[in-house]
């Protein structure tokens, strides 16, 4: 009698959405291969129709790196997706191309999942440029959030105010492993059984929040979500949809109605007509003081 031998699962699956971001994604790419040691691999890339060569890099430079290619921009929730269904490791990383990964990372992260298997969602300390702490790990957000968040003025001019502190966790330890509301989406380890249980991200949010409802959806099945500082990652935080600030800040609010819609809101008319008047004000505040910071920057280099 015949048996048909197939290989066993790699432990993890790399996914990394880009768009136009060709030499910030050689870099992570890069820095994976030299970076993970102990555990078997696969990298799957979602190119979301970049037009910079990254299709041209891909094969040439990368050729064991799953290369996926849209024609159009599917956004970050469809594009992440499109990779997890790809996927066949027993973990998922959702992974920017604007990061690199501290040598030893993925192997730990791993680990520290295969020895919690209560864990659904892991995210690493992420680390600024120079080096200096991310906050990546955060309580959910409350109605404080609109005023005191990581963008708001609030938080810039009186950074140690209790609101801000509390929703950034700027209070608590980041070295030491803890349960957390959520994590980043810029480096997130996801459990194959718990986004089997849970469902994958929301394509409903094309960019941002979809990091927080996931973690929300997984607290809610009964999955623990954790914050693990023994694996780094630098973020240089930004690079990646620099080029288009004011698109980021748009979707960044609708994704923020719409999560607040879909957790928070109880049908009552009047105050969701409060909340989306205050989130529209919002935007409009932090689309003109990026208007003004780019205004200040071109006279500067005039």
């Amino acid at each position: 009698m015949n048996s048909e031998n197939h290989a066993p699962p790699p432990d993890l699956s790399v996914i990394i959405l880009t768009h136009n971001t060709r030499d910030l994604l050689r870099d992570c790419l890069l820095s994976i291969a030299r970076g993970t040691h102990d555990i078997s691999l696969e990298v799957i890339v979602v190119d979301n129709a970049s037009a910079d060569g990254t299709s041209d890099m891909m094969p040439r430079e990368f050729p064991s790196v799953i290369y996926i290619f849209n024609h159009q921009n599917l956004g970050f929730t469809k594009g992440n997706n499109l990779g997890i269904n790809a996927a066949t490791g027993r973990h998922v990383l959702l992974l920017n191309s604007d990061t690199q990964i501290f040598n030893g990372a993925l192997d730990s992260m791993v680990h520290f999942m295969e020895e919690n298997p209560e864990c659904g969602i892991l995210g690493p300390k992420l680390l600024n440029e120079d080096g200096s702490l991310q906050f990546s790990c955060r309580r959910f957000p409350s109605y404080h959030t609109a005023l005191f968040n990581r963008y708001s003025i609030f938080t810039r001019l009186f950074p140690e105010n209790r609101f801000s502190q509390a929703y950034l966790m700027t209070d608590e330890s980041h070295a030491e492993i803890r349960e957390v509301d959520w994590v980043s989406g810029a480096a997130l380890m996801a459990r194959r059984a718990a986004f089997e249980k849970v469902g994958l991200l929301d394509e409903r949010f094309i960019s941002y929040s979809e990091d927080v409802d996931w973690c929300y959806r997984m607290h809610e099945s009964g999955w623990k979500v954790c914050f693990f500082p023994d694996a780094q990652i630098y973020h240089y935080i930004g690079r990646s949809s620099s080029k288009y600030p004011f698109r980021c800040i748009l979707i960044r609010h609708r994704s923020m109605y719409q999560f607040y819609r879909k957790h928070y809101s109880r049908s009552i008319k009047s105050i969701d007509y409060m909340i989306l008047l205050g989130v529209v004000l919002r935007c409009a505040w932090t689309m003109t003081a990026a208007a003004f910071r780019r205004l200040s920057r071109r006279e500067a280099r005039a």
